[in-house]
């Protein structure tokens, strides 16, 4: 089995770990955070140290995930995802097993798809994504790099959630529709596209 750190141990952190645990493809070896956390423990899982030892972690052969949420700005996922790159990481892609994703669909490295979301046929995900729990992207949507499509959220098809873009619970958007990049869609929004 595979093993993995995980960086940002905040509340997304527990739900990643969910869904990894299930997954069952990686061993999570600990959690990096701030210097004041190290000892603590996430849901059993130690915070084992700061971005700052990456360097030493990726010769030891481990794989990262990202587990830092995001809902005002992707800034600390971009960040970090250009970091592990700078280093030429193994950034791994974790689907749950109670997900469904198409075999035509694409998905990202560094993108994870949560529990009960659907990914359906000719979906493109970027990377560094995050389909949380009981998302709906539908055919031919595009969900570009560093997006969160957040929970119970429906991206309709051949829509276009730009890079860095927040899509809020329970948001809805019409077919075809783009949104702008860094865009932030408020939960419970009917998107009908930027005019």
């Amino acid at each position: 089995m595979k093993k993995l750190i995980l960086l940002g141990g905040g509340g997304h952190c527990k739900s990643c770990i969910d869904v990894i645990e299930q997954e069952g493809k990686y061993k999570i070896i600990g959690i990096l955070d701030a210097k004041e956390l190290i000892g603590q423990k996430i849901l059993g899982y130690e915070i084992i140290g700061t971005d700052a030892d990456i360097g030493r972690l990726v010769k030891e052969g481990h794989s990262f995930l990202i587990t830092i949420g995001q809902i005002k700005t992707s800034g600390i996922r971009k960040k970090l995802f250009s970091l592990l790159n700078e280093y030429s990481t193994q950034i791994a892609t974790i689907i749950s097993p109670r997900a469904y994703v198409s075999k035509h669909a694409d998905v990202g490295r560094g993108t994870i798809i949560m529990h009960d979301a659907l990914v359906n046929a000719a979906v493109t995900i970027g990377e560094n994504c995050i389909i949380n729990s009981k998302a709906l992207v539908e055919h031919d949507a595009i969900i570009e790099n560093f997006c969160h499509i957040s929970t119970s959220a429906v991206v309709n098809g051949g829509a276009v959630i730009k890079e860095g873009s927040f899509f809020g619970s329970n948001a809805v958007s019409k077919e075809y529709v783009e949104t702008s990049s860094d865009d932030f869609i408020k939960a419970g929004t009917v998107f009908k596209g930027n005019s």
